[in-house]
């Protein structure tokens, strides 16, 4: 099964004139009750946020929160003690567990842009905790480049307690990369820039095609463009 939702069926929202957004899944005040999550995938955003403005302190519980900062800066602040400074090319997953408080914001000059991405976890009543790494992903071409995984045969990629990974990847015109998955597996492949074939399927900016039933998946670049590749366990979501 592929089924293409197109850059138009993406829910678009503006908080004042600080944040704007894409929303992939039901989030905020946007509701679909045929599109709440894709396996334990919960939450895909594509965030800008304005310098000197940002999410003040709020409390989260029960999930994974991955941050992929892909230009400007992002500074995180927690009630753990946590504060540092994100450049672009960096990840930090949150643990929200028991409960945790955080604050993202841009202390920058220019625009943050960034992905948030939640998760269910694998199991709940975890400590929270924080993570971080700058992997430098943005300059590397034509191969995925791991960003966080519960998958322990990944390594020096920020952990992830769920069975899920998420790649980044960015491909040059006429170049191919082959994604081996399985029946048990699904596939989210999120066009950012660019265009590409998906298992022939073609897919544009801002376009997803969610991929479940297959054992391989073959990326080939039409024009040169940039996407993330969300890999999650063939299971239905607990609401």
């Amino acid at each position: 099964m592929m089924k293409l939702i197109t850059a138009a069926e993406r829910h678009y929202a503006e908080v004042g004139d600080w944040l704007k957004s894409y929303y992939l899944f039901s989030f905020a005040d946007y509701y679909s009750p045929n599109n709440i999550a894709f396996g334990p995938l919960r939450v895909l955003n594509q965030d800008t946020i304005k310098p000197n403005a940002g999410f003040p302190s709020h409390p989260h519980a029960e999930m994974e929160i991955i941050q992929i900062v892909t230009a400007g800066q992002l500074t995180h602040k927690d009630n753990l003690g946590n504060e540092m400074t994100l450049k672009a090319g960096s990840v930090q997953r949150i643990t929200s567990g028991m409960g945790i408080t955080v604050s993202e914001t841009n202390e920058g000059e220019v625009p943050l842009e960034l992905f948030q991405l939640w998760f269910l976890p694998n199991k709940r009543g975890l400590a929270p905790s924080y993570e971080h790494m700058s992997l430098d992903f943005l300059d590397e071409k034509d191969k995925l480049v791991p960003l966080v995984t519960g998958q322990k045969v990944l390594e020096n990629v920020a952990y992830l307690n769920s069975n899920s990974s998420v790649y980044y990847g960015h491909l040059s015109q006429g170049e191919e990369i082959d994604f081996k998955t399985f029946k048990l597996r699904q596939t989210l492949v999120y066009v950012v820039s660019g265009s590409m074939l998906v298992n022939n399927m073609e897919v544009d900016t801002g376009d997803q095609v969610r991929i479940a039933d297959q054992t391989a998946i073959r990326l080939h670049g039409s024009a040169e463009g940039r996407f993330l590749l969300v890999d999650v366990p063939a299971i239905e979501a607990n609401y």
